[in-house]
């Protein structure tokens, strides 16, 4: 497995960041579990940690699809990218701009005292929950998405061969794009504050990285087990449509709690328990392809796509919808129940993605043919069962604090440091199960192609 077009190569550039970042996420997620059960452990805080973890993971997420994107845009136009020299300018401002505000989180949270106002927005951290990168970082990260969206339509207006899987591509990000604007203004009041913010948040994960998702998905089953293209596409539509529909008007769950009319709540609940219905198709669709095609060379590949497609079912529509529906949703809103759901969900529907994307394309980037995938088996397992028992410990701490504080009225932190306390234990203990399968990971991607 070879690529065709030596620019494709630019790609790696972008999976070595994801990678180095994807290790300090999940670092820094052990970390965080640790100071659950010790608040004291560690020179930052709970909240630098949370913020670093949170932030390095949409980072290197979003790393990992623009190098995706570099891989297969190339390939699907038929041409070289449209300028490598740009890309690799893309790629180093987005170094700088993210090492830039990683640094600022840790210095903050080393003198809180350093984030000054700078025409009225923080030196450091703007203070927004998930998107607390400061206004001068934001205009960097948007200027680096744009400069890559001109790249990637430059190539294809080359030679003007659009196909669907490129075209969804290129739809998703450039849907990215926009809906990164929203969380970049200030309103005075706190509801359209929140409003917008959503559209960020819900947006980006529930919408346009899911069309992403779609495209690379489409790739990939290509690639590993020669789909056909009709195919493929076809179920991508749906997939894409289906998703897009009930992801966005299952943003109205969030609004609720921001002061909106109560409806929302209900056509949040409604379609957000909708949300799995596309998500399954793909399962299915997956699982069918992989039983119809048994001459599949790249089983690391595979591997992780149908892992890919399973535990996004799992994670994002059965734990979603387990406490979406309305009569649920206003007793474990906001509880360690939505944390469980966040941490599966994510790992399924985004985490897998881009590992599976990086062992689908870094052979053919490095040329090679054979190689002992022995390594990517034993990371895959120790990350999910890892990440599957996180997941139940942290339900389980939801659901102790959802019954004692919400239906009892006890306080968080006699909950916290009392009954759930061994639910904490043993989520840090699967924490260092993860933390082992990244790190095993990161050695098999820097390993891959330069060892017997």
């Amino acid at each position: 497995m070879t690529i065709k077009y030596n620019s494709q190569k630019i790609a790696q550039n972008f999976y070595t960041f994801a990678v180095l970042l994807f290790l300090l996420q999940a670092v820094v997620g052990i970390i965080a579990a640790i100071q659950f059960i010790w608040p004291d452990f560690f020179i930052l805080n709970f909240n630098t940690i949370r913020t670093i973890h949170i932030n390095a993971m949409v980072v290197w997420l979003l790393a990992g699809m623009m190098g995706a994107a570099y891989y297969v845009v190339p390939e699907e136009s038929e041409t070289e990218l449209w300028s490598e020299p740009l890309a690799k300018i893309q790629f180093y401002l987005t170094v700088v701009a993210t090492l830039s505000v990683l640094l600022g989180y840790v210095w903050m949270g080393l003198d809180p005292q350093a984030n000054k106002t700078v025409f009225g927005a923080g030196l450091l951290n703007e203070g927004r929950e998930y998107i607390e990168a400061p206004r001068w970082a934001d205009i960097l990260i948007v200027a680096s998405l744009l400069l890559f969206l001109l790249n990637c339509f430059m190539t294809v207006l080359k030679t003007r061969k659009w196909t669907g899987i490129q075209g969804t591509l290129l739809g998703g990000l450039v849907m990215l794009t926009v809906l990164y604007i929203p969380g970049m203004f200030y309103t005075r009041s706190m509801v359209a504050d929140q409003y917008w913010w959503w559209w960020v948040l819900h947006l980006w994960v529930e919408g346009a990285w899911e069309v992403v998702a779609g495209a690379l998905i489409a790739f990939m089953l290509m690639k590993l087990v020669g789909a056909e293209r009709g195919v493929v596409e076809k179920w991508m539509y749906a997939e894409v449509c289906l998703v897009l529909f009930t992801g966005i008007l299952g943003t109205g769950h969030h609004y609720y709690w921001i002061g909106t009319p109560p409806y929302w709540l209900w056509i949040g609940g409604v379609f957000s328990s909708l949300e799995p219905v596309p998500l399954l198709i793909m399962v299915w669709d997956a699982l069918r392809t992989t039983r119809e095609n048994r001459n599949i060379e790249n089983r690391a590949g595979m591997y992780y796509i149908t892992g890919h497609v399973i535990f996004t079912f799992v994670g994002a529509g059965i734990w979603g919808l387990i406490h979406t529906l309305p009569a649920v949703n206003k007793w474990t809103h906001g509880t360690q129940i939505t944390t469980a759901h966040a941490h599966l969900a994510f790992y399924g529907a985004y985490v897998l993605l881009i590992l599976s994307i990086i062992y689908t394309t870094l052979p053919a980037i490095r040329g090679i043919k054979v190689y002992n995938d022995s390594r990517a088996f034993k990371s895959f397992w120790l990350m999910t069962i890892s990440m599957i028992f996180i997941a139940l410990t942290i339900t389980g701490a939801g659901i102790v604090q959802t019954i004692m504080e919400r239906l009892m009225g006890l306080d968080y932190i006699a909950v916290k440091s009392g009954y759930n306390m061994w639910f904490w234990i043993f989520r840090a203990i699967f924490g260092a199960g993860f933390l082992i399968g990244t790190v095993v990971f990161v050695k098999d991607y820097f390993s891959l192609g330069k060892e017997q």
